[in-house]
């Protein structure tokens, strides 16, 4: 196995002494919670092998983070309450603020500050330019990262995925595999504790059963018309 390096800023450096041959990583999912007054909010998961977890989403030099929406659309952010991570995002405010619930921001595991489902929330972020998101726009980084340390329960795996971001798109169509565009590394460790990394992850909706079989017989009768 080849020694990775991967260095996120001066002050956050992540040493990999082997990289897992099998990845436990399976891929990103999106879950659409629908309209809640503010744009179609989506949730992002990292799906994940039992037993794995989920140390750090970041960017370099290599593989740029970024994550945006389709033409014509924006993310909504909550400018009194919110901020562009779930340190931000207190839930005893939502009586007070119902709409910081929706608010665009990105987490490892952790829903709120309270860090929910988990018992804490020790996020950390370096490297991350938040203004364009905090704006509305773009979440892009070539040298960042948001983390927890891999004794933080919150990068554990729930039900084989990894919650790692919520994002409200104003003028969403409800297909949040089409309304956010762009691409995500990841690191983290397997079931045995050996580190892993997946570079340069996007997300696509898979097709349903059906709509396979449609395809695959679309594709049978196309060839038999050109016999």
């Amino acid at each position: 196995m080849k020694t990775t390096n991967v260095v996120l800023g001066a002050a956050f450096s992540l040493l990999l002494a082997g990289v897992a041959q099998a990845s436990p990583y399976q891929g990103i999912s999106i879950d659409s919670l629908g309209d809640m007054g503010n744009g179609e909010t989506y949730r992002m998961y990292v799906d994940m092998d039992a037993g794995t977890r989920v140390d750090a989403i970041f960017g370099n030099g290599a593989a740029e983070l970024s994550i945006s929406t389709a033409d014509g659309m924006s993310f909504y952010q909550h400018t009194a309450f919110g901020g562009p991570t779930s340190q931000s995002i207190n839930s005893a405010f939502f009586p007070l603020a119902p709409s910081l619930e929706w608010d665009s921001y990105v987490s490892i595991g952790a829903l709120y500050t309270n860090g929910a489902p988990f018992g804490s929330n020790n996020l950390l972020d370096i490297g991350i330019d938040w203004s364009s998101f905090e704006g509305g726009g773009e979440l892009a980084t070539d040298n960042g990262s948001w983390f927890v340390t891999p004794v933080d329960p919150q990068g554990e795996e729930l039900g084989g995925r990894v919650f790692v971001g919520q994002f409200t798109v104003v003028g969403g169509t409800g297909d949040g595999y089409a309304d956010l565009l762009g691409q995500i590394s990841i690191q983290g460790k397997d079931a045995g504790g050996v580190t892993f990394q997946a570079i340069g992850e996007t997300w696509a909706a898979v097709p349903a059963p059906g709509a396979i079989a449609l395809l695959g017989l679309a594709g049978v009768c196309s060839r038999r018309r050109r016999k």
